[in-house]
């Protein structure tokens, strides 16, 4: 019985009361009993947590109530168990590291594709314009290896702030096409798609919501594999099972688990 309720969210907006914020928040996720992992930055926040629906709902709700968050979106997914250790709440300088100062998200999000445009997008052969499709995955080699998009360029980075680099070594790649970036929720390739445009590469979309939502709205078409998620469930099937339901020993490494995304 999938009785654990699990919400990935985030949102760049400008925060300049990250302490504050996070005493807040760490006060409220203690006294509902939820875990998982709560980023907070002068660029915005993103968290991962994990609890009874009830409690995660209600956490949810409090957070909206703060104007900054009023329209923040949560992917949903279920698991048997309690999937983190622990709650973290902590302060760092990006909510995801790019190492990129000139990136702010905050001004203005990157153009994005929904996930039923780019599946019709897939079955066609091409986007509205008639241009190719170019899947362009921004995560890490070793999550790609549990699955990505058929045919996805796949740069084999090892960190996100690698992304910089090699989208320079590799930008001929991405002439003539429309290119998608994609991650695991959203915020690497959101981050990604803003750096391409920065350099000059006006073809780049970002895919709203990543792979979760594209699980969430079409399912698992186009796509080979599961998706690594960075808890203790493993990886999901495009159904949003979890391969696992316990906490893994890659998700117990380093206490920022499960914030990627």
């Amino acid at each position: 019985m999938q009785e654990t309720l699990n919400i990935a969210a985030y949102k760049f907006v400008p925060i300049d009361d990250a302490a504050e914020l996070r005493d807040t928040l760490r006060a409220q996720t203690h006294a509902l009993g939820l875990k998982g992992t709560i980023l907070v930055a002068q660029e915005g926040i993103n968290l991962f947590v994990a609890g009874t629906p009830d409690s995660v709902r209600a956490f949810l709700a409090s957070l909206r109530a703060d104007p900054r968050f009023a329209d923040l979106e949560a992917k949903e997914s279920w698991s048997a168990s309690q999937p983190f250790r622990r709650m973290l709440v902590k302060i760092k300088r990006e909510i995801i590291r790019m190492d990129h100062p000139a990136i702010q998200p905050a001004a203005g999000r990157a153009p994005g594709v929904d996930a039923a445009t780019l599946k019709r997008w897939l079955d066609q052969g091409h986007d509205d314009a008639g241009k190719p499709v170019a899947m362009l995955d921004t995560r890490n080699a070793f999550e790609v290896d549990y699955g990505t998009f058929e045919g996805a360029i796949d740069w084999r980075i090892h960190k996100f702030t690698e992304f910089p680099k090699a989208v320079q070594k590799h930008r001929d790649e991405l002439a003539g096409k429309t290119v998608v970036s994609f991650c695991t929720g959203g915020i690497r390739c959101e981050k990604a798609a803003i750096l391409m445009h920065e350099l000059g590469l006006d073809n780049v979309l970002q895919l709203d919501g990543g792979i979760l939502k594209y699980f969430e709205e079409v399912g698992g078409a186009h796509y080979s594999g599961e998706c690594f998620v960075f808890d203790g469930r493993e990886s999901l099937s495009p159904d949003l099972k979890a391969r696992a339901n316990g906490v893994s020993a890659r998700a117990s490494e380093d206490p920022d688990i499960g914030i990627k995304r």
